[in-house]
């Protein structure tokens, strides 16, 4: 037997009284732990260099 045995199918609480939060705002709060820290800058730099390329 679980601790949670009690409250393990109770439905999920929403507060009717507040708005739903959209995908981006729920992923911007944990923005600041990114675990691919200069990923975004790597991309970036190779895009260039492949556009560059091109002309």
């Amino acid at each position: 037997m679980s601790q949670y045995d009690d409250i393990i199918d109770l439905p999920h609480f929403h507060d009717s009284s507040r708005p739903c939060m959209t995908m981006h705002d729920r992923a911007a709060q944990f923005a600041p732990y990114k675990s691919l820290v200069g990923y975004d800058e790597m991309i970036d730099t190779k895009a260039t260099e492949l556009l560059e390329k091109e002309l």
